[in-house]
């Protein structure tokens, strides 16, 4: 089950650009950096209430961030939805014939499992399940 939107994530290609624009612009400052190997990504996050904004710049020019950034510029790369069992939710979404982009859960920023399912599924965007590593049972 969705529970909200956790995050919209912005490919930029600088973060530190990034961050002081999104810190003029929301108020308040980044309140972490992550590098994310798996995904050759460096991220910022800010946080407005519940919903945060995660600032995402290519560490490899090969990575699917520096590709996006390729064909479409910088811009909002997905929205990310924070789901209660991620596992449960990506076999509905296969059930439902969504098309996601990694069979099983990874680790992603800010200690979350994620998922991605294909922007062809969902009219062009690109959509990220998390779930809290800490909400997982053994």
């Amino acid at each position: 089950m969705f529970i909200n939107v956790e995050h919209i994530g912005i490919a930029v290609k600088d973060l530190g650009s990034g961050e002081a624009l999104y810190e003029k612009l929301l108020g308040v400052a980044s309140y972490k950096r992550e590098t994310v190997e798996s995904e050759s990504v460096m991220t910022s996050f800010f946080q407005i209430n519940e919903t945060k904004i995660e600032l995402l710049q290519a560490i490899d020019t090969d990575s699917p961030i520096a590709r996006f950034i390729d064909k479409k510029g910088e811009g909002i790369h997905h929205i990310a939805f924070e789901v209660n069992d991620i596992g449960a939710e990506m076999e509905r979404l296969k059930n439902e014939g969504f098309v996601l982009l990694n069979e099983k859960p990874k680790i992603g920023a800010d200690h979350k499992l994620v998922c991605f399912v294909h922007p062809k599924s969902t009219y062009g965007v690109l959509i990220e399940l998390c779930q809290d590593i800490k909400n997982v049972e053994p």
